[in-house]
């Protein structure tokens, strides 16, 4: 995607995003990797900027090694979503935002430290995997850029790489090839932690996990 384009997708996930709810205010942020054609680096959302009116010129555009090239000033999670660009070469857009359900897990308990929530659905199981938990950290600490890049290092060693983590009290960063993609990575995990939230229902069992590795490579 060329970067006109790109600048256009992310204000429209952008917009999508607030106007269903999944952010508020001036919460939650987007960036994505700018091809090294049309001059490499990645563009991120503003610090400050509310996801629902975003102007495309205004996004900002770093060069690999963080400086700002364009644009209105970085948000502050620019260190974070360095750490998972260099730790997750398939990562082509990172989605953070403040989901109440997700929110609302991890101050009422998540299912254990390394899946937030069951496998309860398929489509969880298939489109999102594992989403492991980091400890509270203030908003644009640098420290949680070094755990998240550990967890993502640790998962890849296991043969399971992730699609998303969770920082508590704050919400889930989630990554795809696409802003698109990603959204809909953040959209099945809000929708499972809503459904575990209001049924506490029991997790598929081994061998109905093993199916949907056998018949659609989910990486479980």
């Amino acid at each position: 995607m060329d970067v006109t384009s790109l600048r256009l997708e992310i204000c429209r996930v952008g917009r999508s995003l607030f106007e269903r709810g999944y952010v508020h205010g001036t919460t939650g942020n987007i960036s994505a990797r700018v091809d090294e054609a049309d001059g490499g680096g990645f563009l991120i959302t503003p610090t400050d900027a509310c996801l629902g009116t975003l102007h495309p010129q205004r996004l900002a555009w770093v060069d690999a090694h963080g400086e700002q090239r364009s644009g209105d000033r970085a948000s502050k999670t620019l260190a974070l979503h360095r750490a998972i660009y260099e730790a997750e070469p398939e990562a082509r857009c990172i989605i953070h935002t403040h989901s109440t359900h997700l929110v609302a897990l991890t101050l009422q308990g998540v299912w254990r430290e390394d899946d937030i929530v069951p496998p309860i659905t398929p489509y969880y199981v298939m489109k999102v995997g594992h989403v492991p938990l980091v400890r509270y950290h203030r908003p644009g600490d640098p420290a949680v850029a070094q755990q998240v890049a550990q967890r993502l290092r640790e998962a890849r060693q296991r043969g399971l790489p992730l699609r998303a983590v969770m920082l508590e009290r704050l919400g889930p960063n989630v990554w795809h090839e696409s802003p698109s993609a990603a959204m809909a990575v953040l959209e099945e995990l809000e929708e499972t932690a809503r459904l575990w939230l209001t049924t506490r229902a029991a997790p598929l069992d081994d061998t109905q996990i093993e199916e949907l590795r056998r018949h659609f490579g989910a990486r479980w």
